[in-house]
């Protein structure tokens, strides 16, 4: 990944890896605010993506990828429920590293959101189906069990974040602290 920054001439200065730092502990800081907790794992918290999201409408998705991908490696060492290593990939750093994808929507702040939370979505109901269908009701398929769960997880995480998105004053708060600005 950072291979791909360098080559897209991303220029990876302090001020960068503070902002990012500071992102991944806000977004760190919020996740331990559950509003609640699955018992296989996966939360609804106050706005943990808020920070990673705001972090890839500054500096653009590459950098959102590389901030998501490490905000789950984080989120692995502290809350893991580990099932099997490609189950890992689908749970942690692959979810997260889909938050970047905001920063392709830039002038749009809320299709962005919802954009980087569908991409979480999928991934984390992939997930659901391959490794967690043996947690559904009986008669309940796996890929409704997980659209559900997942759905729901995500869902309302995600209707928390796009209230957040909408009211925060975004443009203004990266204007005054970013001249490099992509808007």
């Amino acid at each position: 990944m950072i291979v791909l920054i360098k080559a897209k001439k991303i220029e990876i200065t302090t001020q960068l890896i503070t902002r990012i730092g500071i992102a991944l502990a806000l977004a760190t800081v919020l996740k331990v605010f559950r509003l609640y907790h699955f018992p296989q794992g996966g939360s609804v918290t106050l706005g943990s993506m808020v920070p990673i999201l705001i972090i890839a409408f500054m500096y653009g998705p590459l950098v959102g990828f590389l901030t998501g991908f490490l905000y789950g490696i984080i989120t692995l060492f502290m809350d893991p429920y580990i099932l099997h290593p490609v189950q890992v990939l689908f749970d942690y750093p692959l979810p997260f590293l889909a938050l970047g994808l905001a920063g392709f929507f830039n002038q749009n702040k809320l299709l962005g959101t919802s954009v980087a939370i569908f991409g979480r979505f999928i991934c984390h109901f992939i997930s659901g189906v391959a490794f967690f269908g043996s947690f559904a009701p009986e008669g309940m398929s796996p890929i409704v069990y997980s659209l559900f769960v997942n759905g729901l997880l995500v869902g309302v995480e995600g209707i928390i974040c796009l209230v957040i998105i909408k009211f925060l004053p975004i443009d203004r708060i990266v204007k005054a602290t970013n001249k490099n600005y992509l808007a």
